[in-house]
């Protein structure tokens, strides 16, 4: 199934690419529309909202739908959403073709991990997922600084134009190399929402907003940490990402790997290694070499817990697989945004940038903090389930 998988990886990175490159192109898509920088900022805001509540809404109302064909029509709302960006005349149907395009971002990849888990055997379900997160980490690695270096060169539609490419070429694979009938359970709309009520599901939700809160309140203001405090020149800043992103990458792989032999052991170990992580950073960002080295690891570690996280919600969550993956997607980007606004309060109330950190190393414990209590209710007499770890 190794084709299968890379043609939901090519998706990834197409939908990875359309939500962050955004940010590259602000100010010149401000201008061209006449907006404040601010006002055009509102496209990120508006994005990870729509992913936040669309995609729950469409995993429910696609619950019974044949997965290949839920994941061909996502595709399609993917190219029309980015069409729709590149043809906008004004901010208004921009924000509108915006959050068009997020609502296939998290039932994409909720119902993609469901269906990654279910082409291999047990023991690579986590792998597999990786997999096709390996798409998203390679569009921050690779799409976005393309993606930015064309919107300069030939104008910002000129890249959604591109990414609609992309998406029409992961339809195509899709089409070819997703099998024809993926096996799966009817879904019912009351037993859906049932399995909200649990707390084995919500605490691997609680801790992706957590995790994702740690991420961002830091990776929001790290060119800010990088020029002022490590020193670093604005075309260095590019490399330090480009770094960053290669950490990204070998997590998320080295994430798949943990989880399919110890999963439980992998969540707790890569939780302490972010807050380890961050301990160190607010001494290590002085220093170009030290802080290049830890922000390589934080990458490998941040990012390693996300397949780690959507398998223990896919098998928490197993009388209702679509919404409880899904779910997940949402919480990240809830857990994006709480971030970025927790990191600007941080920076807004007069803290050191180099002790920003410290706020990702907080929020990384309350991770693990979830992380031990979801263990030690797995684990007590008498529990009524118990996740392999």
């Amino acid at each position: 199934m190794p084709l299968a998988l890379l043609a939901l990886a090519v998706a990834a990175f197409g939908i990875g690419t359309t939500e962050f490159v955004i940010m590259g192109l602000l100010t010149d898509v401000a201008k061209d529309l006449n907006v404040s920088i601010p006002h055009a900022g509102l496209l990120i805001t508006g994005y990870a909202l729509g992913v936040v509540f669309g995609a729950p809404i469409l995993a429910v109302a696609t619950a019974n739908m044949p997965r290949k064909a839920t994941l061909l029509g996502m595709t399609l709302m993917f190219i029309l959403g980015n069409v729709l960006c590149a043809l906008s005349p004004n901010y208004a149907t921009l924000m509108a073709a915006r959050v068009v395009t997020a609502l296939c971002h998290g039932a994409f990849f909720g119902i993609g991990s469901v269906v990654a888990a279910g082409l291999v055997a047990p023991n690579k379900r986590a792998q597999a997922i990786a997999l096709m997160f390996t798409g998203l980490t390679l569009a921050n690695v690779l799409g976005v600084p393309l993606g930015t270096a064309l919107g300069q060169f030939a104008g910002w539609r000129s890249t959604f134009w591109a990414v609609a490419v992309i998406g029409v070429v992961a339809l195509a694979a899709q089409v070819i190399w997703l099998p024809k009938a993926i096996p799966m359970e009817k879904g019912n709309l009351a037993r859906e929402f049932r399995v909200l009520r649990k707390p084995n599901v919500l605490l691997p939700l609680l801790m992706s907003v957590m995790a994702s809160c740690s991420l961002f309140s830091v990776f929001t203001y790290i060119a800010p940490i990088l020029q002022d405090v490590t020193g670093v020149s604005p075309h260095g800043i590019t490399l330090m990402l480009l770094l960053f992103g290669v950490g990204l990458t070998g997590g998320s792989m080295l994430g798949g790997r943990l989880a399919d032999s110890r999963l439980l052991p992998a969540l707790v170990g890569m939780a302490v290694a972010v807050v380890l992580t961050m301990a160190v950073f607010t001494e290590t960002s002085r220093s170009l070499i030290p802080a290049a080295i830890t922000l390589l690891l934080w990458g490998v570690f941040a990012f390693a817990l996300c397949p780690i996280l959507q398998l223990l919600i896919i098998d928490q969550a197993h009388e209702a697989p679509n919404l409880g993956s899904t779910l997940n997607q949402s919480a990240f980007n809830l857990g994006n945004a709480a971030g970025a606004w927790l990191g600007g309060m941080v920076v807004a109330s007069g803290a050191n940038l180099a002790d920003l950190p410290w706020t990702g190393a907080i929020t990384g414990v309350a991770t693990l903090g979830l992380a031990l209590v979801f263990i030690y209710l797995q684990r007590r007499p008498l529990s009524a389930s118990n996740v392999p770890g």
